[in-house]
């Protein structure tokens, strides 16, 4: 997010972020909620789900603990959100760790196609796709939106006097990312 590595991390209930940038010719604010997985604020994640538009399911490929939460967060999401159309891209980091590896590549691609979202590893220390993950994202909640947009078009004609505003209208939010 701001292009530098935190080597001493403390995961905390949470860290917002927030970062302006172009995407796609458009210029785009971009919140991020770090909420660092913590099962003992687990009754506060919810209410990020509820505010979040798109998620960031990331596990460590050294930590099998980490990636075998990401179905549980993910099932959560969408019911939450109560619905099953929600841009999610599940992430294994630490892919400059392999040596460490305990979550192979294939199972991560595999849950991820499951769970009808897209796969990435990525390595925050090296900046290895990390900002093209959170732009890929941006771009799935701009498309999420345009469809939903559409659907509302479609059930209710807009007209010069209608006043339709979609979640995160104007600035185009990428939500709360859930890293565990």
């Amino acid at each position: 997010m701001h292009n530098r590595f935190v080597e001493d991390y403390d995961p905390t209930i949470e860290d917002l972020y927030r970062k302006e940038c172009v995407i796609e010719g458009d210029d785009t604010l971009v919140d991020v909620l770090d909420t660092a997985g913590q099962e003992e604020f687990s009754a506060m994640r919810e209410h990020y789900m509820l505010d979040g538009e798109g998620f960031l399911l990331v596990y460590s490929i050294t930590e099998r603990d980490s990636f075998e939460m990401i179905e549980s967060y993910h099932q959560q999401i969408l019911r939450v959100k109560d619905s099953d159309a929600v841009p999610i891209v599940v992430v294994g980091n630490k892919s400059d760790l392999d040596c460490e590896r305990r979550v192979d590549k294939v199972e991560g691609e595999f849950v991820a196609k499951k769970l009808g979202c897209r796969f990435v590893e990525t390595s925050a220390k090296l900046g290895i796709n990390v900002t093209e993950t959170f732009i890929d994202l941006v771009c799935e909640i701009r498309d999420r939106n345009k469809e939903l947009l559409q659907m509302r078009r479609v059930l209710r004609p807009i007209t010069p006097d209608s006043n339709i505003q979609l979640p995160g209208a104007g600035c185009w939010n990428s939500g709360g990312c859930i890293l565990s």
